[in-house]
């Protein structure tokens, strides 16, 4: 759950004087509740005020940005849930409609608009996958195999969006 922080982190490096921030996580996630504290605890030692909204399903996404029309946060984080993945086109158009800059977790959706994302590399998961299932099917024991996590983490800036948004992305934060 720390790549949550470090998508607040890297946000707040993109827009400095941004001194609110909200969060969409879905509720239905088990992992909202652990997402929104690590988050409100990155946000804390930023110095940022966090708002957080909940959506479960589409209906709820456009509610979620009816309510940050109306709250009008310098910056979103999209939380990282596999709902999500499947309404990045819903939550990029949202968010660029409403002009709010925003932090997603794959590249998928900073190349279908998004401002920013954040994540572990799905090339390297499935490379990893890839490499599990071929020492299975060599005869290896899945009990035997060592526990392995994705190492690579992919770092987007849609620089076009950036410019629509009027934002200057910073040199350090390109040279990422």
């Amino acid at each position: 759950m720390l790549t949550e922080a470090k998508r607040l982190e890297l946000l707040h490096e993109l827009l400095p004087r941004a001194a609110d921030v909200a969060v969409i996580v879905n509720p239905n996630n088990s992992q909202a509740s652990e997402q929104t504290a690590n988050l409100q605890s990155a946000a804390q030692s930023l110095g940022l005020r966090l708002r957080c909204f909940k959506a479960g399903s589409a209906g709820e996404i456009d509610q979620a940005f009816s309510a940050l029309a109306q709250d009008r946060p310098a910056a979103l984080i999209v939380a990282a849930d596999a709902f999500f993945n499947t309404r990045a086109e819903q939550l990029v158009m949202l968010a660029g409609r409403n002009g709010i800059p925003t932090m997603y977790t794959f590249r998928h959706f900073a190349a279908l608009g998004g401002l920013t994302s954040y994540g572990p590399s799905i090339a390297s998961a499935y490379r990893l996958a890839g490499n599990y299932a071929g020492r299975i099917l060599h005869g290896g024991k899945p009990a035997d195999l060592p526990v392995q996590q994705v190492e690579k983490f992919d770092f987007v800036v849609n620089l076009k969006t950036a410019r629509a948004l009027g934002l200057t992305v910073p040199p350090n934060l390109i040279a990422r």
